[in-house]
């Protein structure tokens, strides 16, 4: 949903400015908050896996991306959905920056972190293919506000699925010294 969301947005973007009142300048911002802060934040989301513990940090990044998606979906002014696309992005990059941590954490052989490996490339790829497709149909069928709302019950489910499946570890900042 991470990779996702940063093309299902780009087919809605005109529904989004006749609904909001953007300008043509200012609509851009609704694409460029996220993307900022995804690129801006990586980095920062891969330390704090190190030294918190990357299941954590994941968890965490995962909320708050589904949070700031809620906040996107229910925006009735242009601040508010900036704004929340910028969280958005933070939670994002803290993410995808975590994943790769942990695929290589819960999958220590070589053959099968290869196919976990595979797997995320594909997904990640398939996410951003299948976001302006699914952008479309949804702004079509509903409205743009579905382009959001539909992350909050998937981010809840990956939560729940997560909290589950991946073992809990310690980061360098909770390690025995």
């Amino acid at each position: 949903i991470v990779f996702l969301d940063g093309t299902i947005v780009n087919v809605a973007l005109p529904s989004i400015r006749d609904d909001l009142g953007f300008s043509e300048t200012s609509l851009a911002w609704v694409a460029n908050a996220y993307l900022l802060t995804f690129g801006g934040f990586l980095l920062l989301g891969g330390r704090l896996g190190d030294l918190f513990g990357h299941r954590r940090i994941f968890l965490l990044g995962l909320a708050v991306f589904t949070v700031a998606s809620l906040a996107c979906g229910i925006a009735t002014s242009q601040a508010t959905l900036i704004v929340a696309r910028a969280v958005q992005g933070l939670g994002g990059a803290v993410v995808s920056a975590v994943a790769l941590s942990l695929i290589m954490n819960v999958f220590p052989e070589p053959g099968e972190r290869a196919r976990a490996m595979g797997f995320y490339g594909f997904v990640c790829s398939g996410g951003g293919s299948i976001g302006v497709l699914l952008g479309g149909v949804l702004t079509s069928a509903f409205n743009w506000h579905w382009i959001f709302l539909v992350n909050v019950p998937i981010g809840i489910a990956v939560y729940l699925l997560c909290r589950s499946l991946i073992p809990p570890g310690r980061g360098l900042a909770n390690a025995p010294k």
